[in-house]
């Protein structure tokens, strides 16, 4: 049996950094709505990983 192939990254550390952009001007865009609390967490998520 062979070993499963190694994953590659989907994404690259410009592309988090892209989309940390957008998530922090759509939080600010829906900040007085229930879900901009969602965005906050997901854009301090993407922070951490670019």
């Amino acid at each position: 049996m062979s070993e499963p192939q190694r994953s590659r990254a989907v994404f690259s550390t410009e592309d988090f950094r892209l989309i940390r952009t957008a998530v922090a001007h759509y939080a600010r865009e829906v900040k007085d709505k229930p879900e901009s609390n969602k965005y906050s967490n997901l854009f301090h998520r993407l922070g951490r990983i670019g």
